[in-house]
């Protein structure tokens, strides 16, 4: 499988040639020898600083700025790359995955980030070593790849065998970087070689330049143009999940071979395997590991996910669910956003303290303060949008508010309830001066705030306003009078016999369950039966106080900071302190059976608040709510993401759209449905990693079906990568990985409901997982945004054999037959079609190749000869070749890289494939 492409694809070369090589500071030593570890060279570094990333013009974003990295640890890297052999020998018998190599000494290549993950734990144990890498569960394809580890978390701290970092593969290359020297393009045949075949020298590391491209073990992320010691990239994958990795391979060319690069054309997730990527070992532990977060701050402690949305959803029924909590160490709010099938935890920097974060019911906002409860004194309220384009904060101006709690008004509206003040409430004179306030939020605003009663109750108000209660010493509740409310005639009482009470929660629903925390209580130990510590339990009270029920934290911890998930009296949030004292997890707690389910560890995690969407009423449909619109799973690539949100497309516009756009990441990028004339309905379906195969499919089974307004298809047609074939096992989405998920197999075996639309599908589908930057999927109905534009570079290779072909030319045949299978399918169905050749760099004329992906020159040009030709067979088809053998008119202005438009070009295309259209009527 190829390695997905994302965002913006580049091969620009640079022109710094001062940022290209290595750099070896004078005051600096680095000490490479045989370590007693086999296979492995020891490094030991003096004074030792590399530089990672370039300030050259037109690197990409993930490679500038330069950063300095100093380390002061030494470890070990293994020599070569781990070859087949060994790879073979140490995971057939532990997970049954057995490469298929011409020879054990080639290397080992073709294998997932986790494959490599599970093989260093492997080389650990056999050594009697504590593993780097833990996790909860794993998950493997039927060739037993792994592609999917949950709760993988690395402890830089454990002294064993793992993955090198990218700051100690490039302190260990700039030794011997040479590509003159390496197997590239020039000499390897476009193959793998046997490991150190072109270095002898025990003491020098082989094949960093070339033969295998390698991962390391960083996430990534943002380089900082500043000096980081200990650098381990960033601590999470963020949106898309990228890791890194270097060196090139044996099909790179030597003047596209940069130390610094960090990836390949194609975006690199912890699941993608490519025949020319494997890995080598490194060892050791890597002392006050330093991070750099998405935001660019340093950090040296991580929030990390241990259980992904899948396994979330057995308890909470649905995956819509987002996680705010308090970072500790740095002070700050952070998020957790479940409906993404890549998680990772979003820490927001702000200048004033956050704590008891909540987030609003309809899971838009979260609201915070800057007090603590149980702490009298100064405090504020804020509320922060969680929209990914907006991320805006307001400060409710009062003199003094603490904890707010988010309800819903007996008219529909939003409020915010909180407290004067969050201190001890245990004397009752102090706690009468205390008051609870409300304040309607709508529309990204506080409204008037007004007084509801005396006393400070922040524990809920319940949703028949006739309870709420509160807890900083004493568990306190106010509790309405017949026909009246806590508002208006209600009586102040205090339970739990008076003893110690804190964290105090109301259910958000008709139970109105007091769940709290307490100091091992004579009445708690009686409850329970037996002794317990502070914190060592959860206790629940009904709504007139009787304890009801109680929850064990599990061996060796303690609970704190007691919430429950809105909405719900089955399910509670907390966190779990050690016998330090150190909250290092968060937790969900299913009250009914008292199972604790880990849900994100760290340092220190304070206040956690977990939401979770209320499910509509999908009682109604008749669709299979366990495969009806499952078209991903966590952690996928960005291929599958971008299909399922085809799919949403699909079923949203399917009765209004006239016009289908299919194919590569080229009219992804640059064929704008906003752009049309308003005649002319536009969904942009068009996909990566893409073959014409699959957008036939995608016209076959769905768009024919239910685009009943269907007059035109726009379809890319990239002959430079018409080495695809169909079928098992070839680049066909629908014949390669379609019965990978539930949704697509769903949709065969009901004939792709050509018999009618099943409703519920679409909300299945909007409610199933997704990414955390949606708009950019769906906001411009389907073409992708933000495309940053560069250049179309002056200095271009290809990335394939341009002679691919020459000895296989059934590869061009089946395409363009495949082509013409289309034009009479839509004839058939009185559609028509544009078939769009897409504008790549002027440079290509220069070489041998007509564009990114090779195919002889002369060869295209007969190509396009064959299109034109059905052109003026098919009345119903028409050609646009936008990039005219390399001779067209879209400027460097327009450019992302070599072979797409940008943001800038986009409407520009769009404009010409609009006017196309118009020749058509």
């Amino acid at each position: 499988m190829r390695l997905f492409l994302v965002f913006v694809i580049t091969s620009l070369l640079l022109a710094c040639s001062n940022s290209v090589g290595p750099e070896t500071p004078d005051e600096m030593r680095v000490e490479l020898k045989q370590d007693s570890l086999p296979g492995m060279l020891r490094v030991k570094p003096t004074n030792a600083s590399v530089t990672l990333g370039t300030n050259a013009p037109l690197s990409l974003d993930r490679e500038h700025p330069s950063m300095k990295v100093q380390i002061d640890y030494s470890f070990s890297i293994g020599r070569h790359e781990v070859t087949c052999g060994d790879f073979n020998a140490k995971m057939v018998p532990e997970t049954g995955l057995k490469l298929e190599c011409e020879n054990d000494s080639l290397p080992a290549t073709n294998l997932t980030y986790y494959d490599a993950v599970l093989y260093a734990n492997e080389m650990s144990k056999a050594i009697g070593l504590d593993t780097v890498y833990t996790y909860t569960d794993v998950s493997f394809d039927d060739a037993h790849h792994c592609t999917g580890i949950e709760g993988l978390v690395f402890h830089p701290e454990v002294d064993a065998y793992r993955l090198p970092t990218e700051a100690e593969w490039m302190l260990v290359a700039n030794k011997n970087w040479n590509p003159k020297k390496g197997w590239v393009a020039e000499n390897s045949d476009y193959k793998l070689h046997k490991v150190c075949s072109l270095e002898k020298n025990a003491n020098v590391p082989c094949d960093m330049v070339g033969n295998a491209m390698e991962w390391s073990n960083d996430w990534l992320g943002k380089f900082l143009d500043t000096t980081v010691v200990n650098y381990v990239g960033a601590p999470d994958g963020g949106s898309l999940g990228e890791r890194v990795i270097k060196g090139g391979s044996y099909q790179t060319t030597e003047k596209n071979l940069f130390i610094f690069s960090r990836g390949d054309v194609y975006a690199v997730t912890s699941s993608t395997r490519a025949v020319y990527v494997g890995f080598r070992l490194g060892f050791g532990s890597i002392p006050e590991a330093m991070w750099i977060d998405y935001k660019g701050s340093t950090i040296v402690s991580r929030a990390l996910p241990l259980l992904n949305t899948a396994s979330i959803r057995k308890f909470t029924k649905t995956y819509k669910m987002r996680l705010a909590f308090r970072n500790n160490i740095s002070g700050n709010l952070s998020l957790l956003d479940y409906s993404s099938g890549v998680l990772y935890v979003k820490e927001i920097a702000d200048t004033m303290p956050v704590y008891h974060p909540e987030i609003s019911p309809d899971g838009q906002f979260v609201a915070f303060c800057t007090g603590l409860e149980g702490v009298s004194g100064k405090s504020e309220i804020y509320v922060r949008s969680l929209d990914i384009e907006d991320g805006s904060v307001v400060k409710l101006d009062v003199e003094n508010a603490a904890i707010p709690r988010w309800r819903i008004l007996e008219n529909g509206d939003t409020a915010i309830v909180y407290v004067t003040d969050a201190g001890n409430n245990k004397e009752n004179s102090t706690f009468a001066k205390m008051e609870t306030w409300q304040v309607p939020f709508r529309k990204g605003s506080f409204r008037k705030p007004k007084k509801l009663f005396d006393g400070a109750y922040h524990g809920g108000i319940s949703t028949d306003r006739r309870l709420t209660v509160t807890g900083a010493r004493l568990l306190r509740a106010r509790i309405a009078e017949s026909g009246a409310t806590v508002t208006g005639n209600a009586r102040d009482t205090v339970w739990y016999g008076g003893e110690q009470a804190c964290n105090v929660s109301l259910s958000q629903d008709s139970a109105k369950k007091t769940l709290f925390l307490d100091f091992g209580g004579k009445a708690g130990q009686e409850f329970v039966g037996e002794s317990y510590r502070t914190h060592e339990r959860i206790l629940v009270a009904d709504s007139t106080g009787k304890l009801i029920q109680s929850v064990a934290a599990p061996d060796g911890y303690t609970f704190d900071h007691a919430e429950w998930v809105r909405g719900r009296s089955d399910l509670a949030v907390a966190t779990l302190s050690n016998s330090n004292g150190s909250h290092e997890k968060i937790v969900l707690v299913q009250m009914d059976d008292g199972k604790v389910v880990d849900l994100v560890e760290g340092d220190d995690l304070w206040h956690p608040n977990f939401w979770a969407y209320t499910p509509m009423n999908f009682s109604k449909f008749k669709v299979e709510p366990d495969s009806a619109g499952v078209y991903m799973k966590a952690d996928d690539d960005v291929g599958a993401v971008l299909m399922r949100f085809n799919m949403e497309l699909i079923w949203r516009y399917r009765d209004s759209a006239n016009v289908v756009v299919v194919g590569s990441s080229r009219p992804l990028n640059s064929v704008s449905p906003w752009s049309f004339n308003k005649d002319f309905f536009v969904v942009n379906l068009a996909q990566t990693p893409n073959s014409i195969y699959t957008s036939r499919d995608i016209l076959d089974l769905y768009v024919y079906k239910h685009f009943k307004k269907l007059k035109y298809i726009i379809i890319s047609l990239d002959i430079d990568f018409w080495y695809k074939i169909d079928g098992p096992g070839g680049d066909n989405f629908f014949a390669t990985r379609y019965a990978d998920y539930p949704g697509y197999v769903y949709d065969m075996n009901h004939g792709y409901w050509e018999s009618g639309y099943p409703e519920g599908l679409l909300e299945y589908t909007e409610n199933y997982l997704t990414v955390s930057d949606e708009p950019n999927f769906v906001r411009d109905r389907g073409r992708l945004l933000g495309i940053n534009c560069r250049s179309w570079g002056e200095d271009v290779e290809a990335e394939m054999d341009s002679t691919l072909y020459d000895n296989q030319q059934y590869l061009l045949d089946d395409n363009m037959a495949t082509l013409e299978g289309i034009i009479k399918k839509a004839q058939e169905h009185d559609v028509n079609v544009v078939g769009v050749i897409f504008p790549q760099s002027p440079a290509f004329k220069k070489t041998g190749a007509f564009g990114r992906y090779g195919l002889r020159r002369s060869t295209a040009k007969k190509l396009i000869e064959k299109i034109k030709k059905l052109d003026e067979s098919y009345p119903n088809f028409k050609l646009m070749d936008e990039n005219k053998m390399g001779d067209h008119d879209y400027p460097d202005a327009f450019a992302a890289d070599t072979d797409h438009l940008c943001i800038i070009g986009a409407p520009t295309m769009t404009r010409r494939i609009n006017a196309v259209l118009r020749t058509f009527e």
